[in-house]
Protein backbone atom coordinates (compact mmCIF):
# COMPACT_ATOMS: atom_id res chain seq x y z
CA UNK A 1 0.00 0.00 0.00
CA UNK A 2 2.77 2.43 1.15
CA UNK A 3 4.22 2.27 -2.57
CA UNK A 4 0.86 2.70 -4.23
CA UNK A 5 1.66 6.53 -5.00
CA UNK A 6 4.64 6.19 -6.75
CA UNK A 7 2.86 4.20 -8.99
CA UNK A 8 2.24 6.57 -11.45
CA UNK A 9 5.76 8.27 -11.55
CA UNK A 10 7.86 4.62 -12.26
CA UNK A 11 5.05 3.42 -14.43
CA UNK A 12 5.73 7.33 -16.94
CA UNK A 13 9.47 7.20 -16.71
CA UNK A 14 9.09 3.21 -18.22
CA UNK A 15 6.98 4.14 -20.61
CA UNK A 16 8.34 7.21 -22.30
CA UNK A 17 11.77 6.35 -21.82
CA UNK A 18 12.27 4.67 -24.98
CA UNK A 19 10.81 8.60 -26.58
CA UNK A 20 13.41 10.55 -25.06
CA UNK A 21 15.99 10.33 -28.56
CA UNK A 22 12.76 11.58 -30.10
CA UNK A 23 13.55 14.81 -32.56
CA UNK A 24 12.33 17.71 -32.22
CA UNK A 25 8.58 18.47 -33.88
CA UNK A 26 6.46 21.54 -35.42
CA UNK A 27 6.54 24.05 -33.27
CA UNK A 28 9.67 23.39 -31.48
CA UNK A 29 11.77 24.68 -34.17
CA UNK A 30 10.31 28.42 -33.58
CA UNK A 31 9.93 28.23 -30.02
CA UNK A 32 13.10 26.66 -29.15
CA UNK A 33 15.52 25.39 -32.04
CA UNK A 34 15.42 28.87 -33.73
CA UNK A 35 14.77 31.39 -30.84
CA UNK A 36 18.03 33.00 -30.07
CA UNK A 37 15.77 35.09 -26.91
CA UNK A 38 15.80 31.09 -25.24
CA UNK A 39 19.22 29.96 -26.28
CA UNK A 40 20.93 31.33 -22.69
CA UNK A 41 19.93 33.22 -19.48
CA UNK A 42 21.29 36.23 -20.15
CA UNK A 43 19.21 36.04 -23.25
CA UNK A 44 15.88 35.55 -21.51
CA UNK A 45 16.69 38.01 -18.92
CA UNK A 46 17.01 40.59 -21.74
CA UNK A 47 14.11 39.60 -23.76
CA UNK A 48 11.87 40.39 -20.78
CA UNK A 49 9.68 41.97 -19.45
CA UNK A 50 7.72 39.33 -22.19
CA UNK A 51 4.38 36.80 -22.22
CA UNK A 52 4.71 33.49 -20.83
CA UNK A 53 8.34 34.28 -19.18
CA UNK A 54 8.39 31.28 -16.67
CA UNK A 55 7.56 28.96 -20.02
CA UNK A 56 10.73 30.73 -21.56
CA UNK A 57 13.28 30.54 -18.55
CA UNK A 58 12.65 26.80 -18.57
CA UNK A 59 13.65 26.58 -21.95
CA UNK A 60 16.38 28.93 -21.47
CA UNK A 61 17.26 26.55 -18.63
CA UNK A 62 17.22 23.40 -20.54
CA UNK A 63 19.45 24.91 -23.19
CA UNK A 64 22.41 25.30 -20.26
CA UNK A 65 21.90 22.21 -18.86
CA UNK A 66 21.30 19.93 -22.38
CA UNK A 67 20.31 21.19 -25.60
CA UNK A 68 19.54 18.00 -26.64
CA UNK A 69 15.81 16.58 -27.42
CA UNK A 70 16.59 14.31 -24.71
CA UNK A 71 16.87 16.92 -22.16
CA UNK A 72 14.15 18.98 -23.07
CA UNK A 73 11.84 15.47 -22.74
CA UNK A 74 13.73 14.69 -19.86
CA UNK A 75 12.45 17.35 -18.48
CA UNK A 76 9.08 17.00 -19.42
CA UNK A 77 9.28 13.57 -18.21
CA UNK A 78 9.81 14.71 -14.70
CA UNK A 79 7.14 17.75 -15.07
CA UNK A 80 4.71 14.59 -15.99
CA UNK A 81 5.52 12.55 -12.81
CA UNK A 82 5.44 15.21 -10.23
CA UNK A 83 1.89 16.32 -11.55
CA UNK A 84 0.72 12.42 -11.98
CA UNK A 85 1.89 11.95 -7.73
CA UNK A 86 -0.12 15.24 -7.38
CA UNK A 87 -3.37 13.89 -8.88
CA UNK A 88 -3.71 10.97 -6.60
CA UNK A 89 -2.78 12.42 -3.47
CA UNK A 90 -5.28 15.20 -4.40
CA UNK A 91 -8.17 12.81 -5.68
CA UNK A 92 -7.40 10.64 -2.79
CA UNK A 93 -8.59 13.37 -0.13
CA UNK A 94 -11.63 14.39 -2.84
CA UNK A 95 -11.96 10.79 -2.42
CA UNK A 96 -12.60 10.93 1.33
CA UNK A 97 -14.60 13.90 1.14
CA UNK A 98 -16.95 12.78 -1.50
CA UNK A 99 -17.91 10.08 1.27
CA UNK A 100 -15.91 7.41 0.06
CA UNK A 101 -14.24 4.69 2.59
CA UNK A 102 -10.52 4.72 2.98
CA UNK A 103 -9.53 1.94 0.84
CA UNK A 104 -11.84 2.83 -2.10
CA UNK A 105 -10.68 6.63 -1.91
CA UNK A 106 -6.56 5.17 -1.95
CA UNK A 107 -7.25 2.69 -4.59
CA UNK A 108 -9.63 4.93 -7.03
CA UNK A 109 -6.90 7.26 -6.45
CA UNK A 110 -4.10 5.86 -7.20
CA UNK A 111 -6.02 4.02 -10.80
CA UNK A 112 -7.15 7.63 -11.57
CA UNK A 113 -3.76 8.78 -11.67
CA UNK A 114 -2.50 5.72 -13.71
CA UNK A 115 -4.84 7.10 -15.96
CA UNK A 116 -4.23 10.29 -16.29
CA UNK A 117 -0.57 9.71 -16.92
CA UNK A 118 -0.67 6.80 -19.22
CA UNK A 119 -3.31 8.10 -21.64
CA UNK A 120 -1.92 8.41 -25.04
CA UNK A 121 -3.72 11.77 -25.16
CA UNK A 122 -0.57 13.33 -23.21
CA UNK A 123 1.88 12.35 -25.51
CA UNK A 124 1.13 16.01 -27.21
CA UNK A 125 1.87 17.42 -23.95
CA UNK A 126 4.74 15.53 -22.58
CA UNK A 127 6.34 13.95 -25.65
CA UNK A 128 5.97 16.82 -27.87
CA UNK A 129 8.34 19.18 -26.12
CA UNK A 130 6.16 22.55 -26.87
CA UNK A 131 3.72 21.01 -25.13
CA UNK A 132 5.65 22.20 -22.10
CA UNK A 133 3.47 24.67 -21.44
CA UNK A 134 0.23 23.16 -20.57
CA UNK A 135 1.86 20.26 -18.54
CA UNK A 136 4.30 22.74 -16.61
CA UNK A 137 1.43 25.24 -16.20
CA UNK A 138 -0.96 22.12 -14.87
CA UNK A 139 1.93 21.33 -12.56
CA UNK A 140 1.97 24.76 -11.24
CA UNK A 141 -1.97 24.43 -10.63
CA UNK A 142 -1.78 21.30 -8.66
CA UNK A 143 0.73 22.14 -6.65
CA UNK A 144 -1.00 25.34 -6.05
CA UNK A 145 -4.25 23.42 -5.42
CA UNK A 146 -2.12 20.79 -3.20
CA UNK A 147 -1.31 23.77 -1.17
CA UNK A 148 -5.21 25.36 -0.75
CA UNK A 149 -5.91 21.72 0.61
CA UNK A 150 -3.26 21.64 3.10
CA UNK A 151 -4.05 25.23 4.65
CA UNK A 152 -7.86 23.78 4.74
CA UNK A 153 -7.03 20.66 6.57
CA UNK A 154 -4.05 22.45 8.75
CA UNK A 155 -5.76 23.84 12.55
CA UNK A 156 -2.66 26.22 13.50
CA UNK A 157 -3.38 29.75 11.61
CA UNK A 158 0.29 30.29 11.07
CA UNK A 159 0.39 27.04 9.09
CA UNK A 160 -2.43 27.66 7.31
CA UNK A 161 -1.46 31.03 6.25
CA UNK A 162 1.77 29.79 5.05
CA UNK A 163 -0.26 26.74 3.30
CA UNK A 164 -2.44 29.28 1.54
CA UNK A 165 0.81 31.54 0.62
CA UNK A 166 2.35 28.91 -1.18
CA UNK A 167 -1.08 28.42 -3.26
CA UNK A 168 -0.76 31.80 -4.30
CA UNK A 169 2.87 31.87 -5.12
CA UNK A 170 1.72 28.51 -7.11
CA UNK A 171 -0.95 30.30 -8.99
CA UNK A 172 1.45 33.02 -10.01
CA UNK A 173 3.74 30.45 -11.47
CA UNK A 174 1.35 28.68 -13.42
CA UNK A 175 -0.22 31.78 -15.30
CA UNK A 176 3.69 33.06 -15.97
CA UNK A 177 4.01 29.58 -17.74
CA UNK A 178 0.31 29.82 -19.63
CA UNK A 179 -2.18 32.92 -19.13
CA UNK A 180 -5.10 29.89 -19.02
CA UNK A 181 -4.36 29.01 -16.03
CA UNK A 182 -5.95 32.28 -14.44
CA UNK A 183 -9.16 29.77 -14.13
CA UNK A 184 -7.47 28.03 -11.04
CA UNK A 185 -9.47 30.18 -8.85
CA UNK A 186 -13.00 28.29 -9.97
CA UNK A 187 -11.06 24.91 -9.98
CA UNK A 188 -10.12 25.55 -5.95
CA UNK A 189 -13.87 26.74 -5.31
CA UNK A 190 -14.80 23.03 -7.45
CA UNK A 191 -12.66 21.34 -5.33
CA UNK A 192 -13.96 22.76 -1.82
CA UNK A 193 -17.82 22.19 -3.13
CA UNK A 194 -18.08 20.26 0.28
CA UNK A 195 -16.82 23.30 2.26
CA UNK A 196 -19.42 26.07 3.58
CA UNK A 197 -19.06 28.50 0.89
CA UNK A 198 -18.88 32.10 3.23
CA UNK A 199 -15.63 30.70 4.85
CA UNK A 200 -14.22 29.08 1.30
CA UNK A 201 -15.10 32.43 -0.47
CA UNK A 202 -13.04 33.83 2.03
CA UNK A 203 -10.22 32.14 1.81
CA UNK A 204 -10.20 32.59 -1.93
CA UNK A 205 -10.32 36.31 -2.19
CA UNK A 206 -6.57 36.22 -2.03
CA UNK A 207 -6.68 34.55 -5.23
CA UNK A 208 -9.44 36.27 -6.35
CA UNK A 209 -7.56 39.81 -6.36
CA UNK A 210 -4.03 38.09 -7.73
CA UNK A 211 -6.46 37.24 -10.70
CA UNK A 212 -7.76 40.32 -10.94
CA UNK A 213 -4.52 41.95 -10.84
CA UNK A 214 -2.73 39.44 -13.41
CA UNK A 215 -5.63 39.40 -15.84
CA UNK A 216 -4.98 43.55 -15.91
CA UNK A 217 -1.66 43.48 -15.93
CA UNK A 218 -2.38 40.79 -19.52
CA UNK A 219 -4.54 43.63 -20.85
CA UNK A 220 -1.58 46.16 -20.35
CA UNK A 221 0.86 43.99 -22.81
CA UNK A 222 0.53 45.30 -26.28
CA UNK A 223 1.45 41.28 -27.21
CA UNK A 224 -1.87 39.87 -25.61
CA UNK A 225 -3.69 42.76 -26.72
CA UNK A 226 -2.52 41.87 -30.16
CA UNK A 227 -2.98 38.34 -29.86
CA UNK A 228 -6.74 39.16 -28.04
CA UNK A 229 -7.56 41.33 -31.39
CA UNK A 230 -6.38 38.32 -34.15
CA UNK A 231 -8.51 36.08 -31.84
CA UNK A 232 -11.58 38.51 -32.21
CA UNK A 233 -10.95 38.83 -35.66
CA UNK A 234 -10.78 35.05 -36.47
CA UNK A 235 -14.15 34.60 -35.68
CA UNK A 236 -17.15 35.83 -33.72
CA UNK A 237 -17.74 34.91 -30.25
CA UNK A 238 -21.30 33.57 -31.67
CA UNK A 239 -19.42 31.76 -34.41
CA UNK A 240 -16.71 30.19 -31.90
CA UNK A 241 -19.61 29.09 -29.53
CA UNK A 242 -21.46 27.12 -32.26
CA UNK A 243 -17.79 25.88 -33.44
CA UNK A 244 -16.62 24.48 -29.94
CA UNK A 245 -20.12 22.68 -29.29
CA UNK A 246 -18.79 20.34 -31.72
CA UNK A 247 -14.81 21.07 -30.55
CA UNK A 248 -15.58 19.90 -26.95
CA UNK A 249 -17.59 16.78 -28.49
CA UNK A 250 -14.19 15.49 -30.31
CA UNK A 251 -12.27 16.59 -27.37
CA UNK A 252 -14.33 13.71 -25.36
CA UNK A 253 -14.27 11.46 -28.30
CA UNK A 254 -10.53 11.16 -27.69
CA UNK A 255 -10.43 10.59 -24.71
CA UNK A 256 -12.40 7.03 -25.80
CA UNK A 257 -10.61 6.53 -29.14
CA UNK A 258 -7.07 6.02 -27.31
CA UNK A 259 -5.58 5.34 -31.28
CA UNK A 260 -6.60 8.33 -32.68
CA UNK A 261 -3.53 10.45 -31.74
CA UNK A 262 -4.18 14.18 -34.17
CA UNK A 263 -1.22 16.90 -34.33
CA UNK A 264 -2.65 19.30 -36.38
CA UNK A 265 -6.67 18.30 -36.58
CA UNK A 266 -9.20 19.92 -38.98
CA UNK A 267 -12.17 20.67 -37.27
CA UNK A 268 -14.97 22.49 -39.11
CA UNK A 269 -16.25 26.15 -37.91
CA UNK A 270 -19.56 26.22 -37.54
CA UNK A 271 -20.96 29.95 -38.50
CA UNK A 272 -25.15 29.24 -38.04
CA UNK A 273 -27.02 27.18 -35.79
CA UNK A 274 -28.22 23.59 -37.56
CA UNK A 275 -29.77 21.05 -35.61
CA UNK A 276 -26.62 19.30 -34.88
CA UNK A 277 -24.96 21.80 -33.57
CA UNK A 278 -28.47 23.04 -31.38
CA UNK A 279 -28.57 19.62 -29.91
CA UNK A 280 -24.45 19.48 -29.30
CA UNK A 281 -25.65 23.32 -27.32
CA UNK A 282 -28.38 22.05 -25.33
CA UNK A 283 -26.49 18.85 -24.42
CA UNK A 284 -23.36 21.08 -22.89
CA UNK A 285 -26.06 23.13 -21.03
CA UNK A 286 -27.51 20.59 -19.79
CA UNK A 287 -24.74 18.49 -18.69
CA UNK A 288 -23.42 21.94 -16.89
CA UNK A 289 -26.70 22.84 -15.02
CA UNK A 290 -27.24 19.13 -13.75
CA UNK A 291 -23.66 19.07 -12.74
CA UNK A 292 -23.96 22.04 -10.39
CA UNK A 293 -26.90 20.94 -9.50
CA UNK A 294 -25.70 17.54 -8.13
CA UNK A 295 -22.61 18.46 -6.46
CA UNK A 296 -23.46 17.53 -3.28
CA UNK A 297 -25.59 14.39 -4.15
CA UNK A 298 -23.56 12.57 -6.59
CA UNK A 299 -20.21 14.55 -6.08
CA UNK A 300 -18.35 12.27 -8.37
CA UNK A 301 -19.98 12.23 -11.55
CA UNK A 302 -20.54 15.89 -10.70
CA UNK A 303 -17.35 16.85 -10.11
CA UNK A 304 -16.05 14.90 -13.09
CA UNK A 305 -18.50 17.11 -15.40
CA UNK A 306 -17.17 20.10 -13.89
CA UNK A 307 -13.68 19.79 -13.95
CA UNK A 308 -13.46 18.94 -17.57
CA UNK A 309 -15.58 21.44 -18.93
CA UNK A 310 -13.49 24.23 -17.03
CA UNK A 311 -10.19 23.23 -17.78
CA UNK A 312 -11.73 23.56 -21.41
CA UNK A 313 -13.15 26.96 -21.16
CA UNK A 314 -10.12 29.10 -21.54
CA UNK A 315 -9.52 27.46 -24.63
CA UNK A 316 -12.81 25.96 -25.99
CA UNK A 317 -14.98 28.41 -25.43
CA UNK A 318 -15.41 32.24 -25.58
CA UNK A 319 -12.34 33.43 -26.90
CA UNK A 320 -11.78 32.11 -30.67
CA UNK A 321 -8.14 30.12 -31.53
CA UNK A 322 -6.69 29.68 -35.05
CA UNK A 323 -6.41 25.99 -34.08
CA UNK A 324 -10.28 25.02 -33.11
CA UNK A 325 -8.68 22.05 -30.66
CA UNK A 326 -5.61 20.18 -29.96
CA UNK A 327 -4.84 17.24 -27.87
CA UNK A 328 -2.95 18.75 -25.24
CA UNK A 329 -6.34 20.90 -23.99
CA UNK A 330 -6.80 17.48 -22.30
CA UNK A 331 -4.11 17.42 -20.20
CA UNK A 332 -5.64 18.71 -16.66
CA UNK A 333 -9.03 18.46 -17.97
CA UNK A 334 -8.34 14.59 -18.64
CA UNK A 335 -8.46 14.47 -14.78
CA UNK A 336 -12.25 14.65 -13.63
CA UNK A 337 -13.20 11.50 -16.26
CA UNK A 338 -10.15 9.57 -14.97
CA UNK A 339 -11.30 9.27 -11.51
CA UNK A 340 -14.82 9.53 -12.07
CA UNK A 341 -14.01 6.25 -14.06
CA UNK A 342 -11.61 5.15 -11.96
CA UNK A 343 -14.22 5.27 -8.82
CA UNK A 344 -16.42 3.05 -11.33
CA UNK A 345 -14.20 0.58 -12.16
CA UNK A 346 -12.71 0.02 -8.33
CA UNK A 347 -16.55 -0.29 -7.01
CA UNK A 348 -17.49 -2.66 -9.68
CA UNK A 349 -18.37 -6.43 -8.82
CA UNK A 350 -17.45 -6.19 -5.66
CA UNK A 351 -17.81 -9.77 -5.15
CA UNK A 352 -15.41 -10.83 -8.18
CA UNK A 353 -11.89 -9.17 -7.19
CA UNK A 354 -10.27 -11.05 -9.68
CA UNK A 355 -12.72 -10.17 -12.60
CA UNK A 356 -12.46 -6.33 -11.70
CA UNK A 357 -8.78 -6.64 -11.40
CA UNK A 358 -8.62 -8.32 -14.81
CA UNK A 359 -10.71 -5.44 -16.33
CA UNK A 360 -8.39 -2.51 -14.66
CA UNK A 361 -5.04 -4.65 -16.13
CA UNK A 362 -6.47 -4.81 -19.54
CA UNK A 363 -6.86 -0.92 -19.72
CA UNK A 364 -3.89 -0.26 -18.72
CA UNK A 365 -2.54 -2.07 -20.55
CA UNK A 366 -3.94 -0.91 -23.82
CA UNK A 367 -3.68 2.14 -22.80
CA UNK A 368 0.12 1.81 -22.54
CA UNK A 369 0.43 0.34 -25.86
CA UNK A 370 -1.53 3.34 -27.29
CA UNK A 371 0.73 5.75 -26.04
CA UNK A 372 4.14 3.44 -26.76
CA UNK A 373 2.62 3.80 -30.52
CA UNK A 374 1.87 7.40 -30.51
CA UNK A 375 5.35 7.59 -29.05
CA UNK A 376 6.90 6.18 -31.96
CA UNK A 377 5.46 9.32 -34.43
CA UNK A 378 7.68 11.59 -32.25
CA UNK A 379 10.61 9.64 -33.36
CA UNK A 380 11.29 11.23 -36.49
CA UNK A 381 10.00 14.99 -38.78
CA UNK A 382 8.49 12.27 -41.31
CA UNK A 383 6.81 9.58 -39.14
CA UNK A 384 5.14 13.08 -37.05
CA UNK A 385 3.71 14.49 -40.56
CA UNK A 386 2.86 11.23 -42.21
CA UNK A 387 0.72 10.48 -39.47
CA UNK A 388 -0.22 14.11 -39.18
CA UNK A 389 -1.05 13.87 -43.14
CA UNK A 390 -3.03 10.18 -43.03
CA UNK A 391 -5.33 11.56 -40.39
CA UNK A 392 -6.39 14.90 -41.98
CA UNK A 393 -5.99 13.92 -45.56
CA UNK A 394 -7.48 17.71 -46.45
CA UNK A 395 -5.13 19.30 -44.17
CA UNK A 396 -2.46 21.73 -46.68
CA UNK A 397 -0.43 22.49 -43.69
CA UNK A 398 0.23 18.70 -42.98
CA UNK A 399 1.07 17.93 -46.79
CA UNK A 400 3.30 21.20 -47.00
CA UNK A 401 5.20 20.15 -43.28
CA UNK A 402 5.36 16.72 -44.95
CA UNK A 403 7.18 18.00 -47.92
CA UNK A 404 9.73 19.87 -46.14
CA UNK A 405 10.32 16.88 -43.69
CA UNK A 406 10.51 14.84 -47.07
CA UNK A 407 13.07 17.23 -48.43
CA UNK A 408 15.33 17.59 -45.68
CA UNK A 409 15.73 14.00 -45.65
CA UNK A 410 16.91 13.83 -49.42
CA UNK A 411 13.17 12.28 -50.62
CA UNK A 412 13.11 15.27 -53.16
CA UNK A 413 10.71 13.39 -55.42
CA UNK A 414 8.02 12.57 -52.18
CA UNK A 415 8.36 15.98 -51.42
CA UNK A 416 7.78 17.41 -54.71
CA UNK A 417 4.63 15.03 -54.36
CA UNK A 418 3.72 16.59 -50.79
CA UNK A 419 4.32 20.09 -51.90
CA UNK A 420 2.05 20.00 -55.18
CA UNK A 421 -0.86 17.96 -52.98
CA UNK A 422 -1.01 20.93 -50.29
CA UNK A 423 -1.25 23.17 -53.17
CA UNK A 424 -4.00 21.35 -54.79
CA UNK A 425 -5.65 21.24 -51.02
CA UNK A 426 -5.56 24.80 -50.60
CA UNK A 427 -5.68 27.18 -53.85
CA UNK A 428 -4.54 30.04 -51.70
CA UNK A 429 -1.43 28.14 -49.78
CA UNK A 430 1.74 30.22 -50.88
CA UNK A 431 3.90 28.47 -48.65
CA UNK A 432 3.69 25.47 -50.80
CA UNK A 433 3.93 26.77 -53.89
CA UNK A 434 7.11 29.04 -52.81
CA UNK A 435 8.51 25.52 -51.06
CA UNK A 436 8.17 23.69 -54.53
CA UNK A 437 9.25 26.67 -56.44
CA UNK A 438 12.56 26.46 -54.18
CA UNK A 439 12.66 22.73 -54.19
CA UNK A 440 12.99 22.59 -58.00
CA UNK A 441 15.55 25.37 -57.74
CA UNK A 442 17.85 23.45 -55.49
CA UNK A 443 17.38 26.49 -53.16
CA UNK A 444 15.06 25.43 -50.31
CA UNK A 445 15.85 26.38 -46.54
CA UNK A 446 16.94 23.75 -44.12
CA UNK A 447 18.12 21.16 -46.84
CA UNK A 448 21.53 20.58 -47.19
CA UNK A 449 22.32 19.75 -50.81
CA UNK A 450 25.72 18.29 -50.07
CA UNK A 451 24.72 16.19 -47.49
CA UNK A 452 22.01 14.68 -49.82
CA UNK A 453 24.56 14.31 -53.08
CA UNK A 454 26.93 12.52 -51.09
CA UNK A 455 24.16 10.16 -49.47
CA UNK A 456 23.07 9.54 -52.99
CA UNK A 457 26.66 8.97 -54.06
CA UNK A 458 27.46 6.35 -51.30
Amino acid sequence: MALLPALPAAAIFLLWWPALGASFQFDDWNVIVNEPRVHSLAAWWQSMPGIRPLLKLSYALNFALDANPSGFRGVNLLIHALSATLVGSLLRTRGLRAGLSESMASHAAVLAALLFALHPVQTEAVTYISGRSSSLAACFCLLSLYGWVRSEEIARPMYAYAWLASCCICFGLAVATKETALILPLALLLYSADRPLTPTLKRLTPLLLLMAAMFVVALSSPTYRRLLAVSLDTRTIGENLLTQSRALLYLSGQLIRITNGNADPQLPIVTSLDWRTAILCMAWIGSLVWALLNLRRRPVSAFAVLWFMLWLAPTNSLLPRLDVANDRQLYLASVGPAWWLAVQLTSWHPARPVLRQAAVALLLVALSWATYQRNLVYQTEVAFWEDTAAHNPENSRAANNLGMAYAIECRFREAETAFERAIALSGDDYYSRINLILLRKGMLPGVDRKRCELASYD
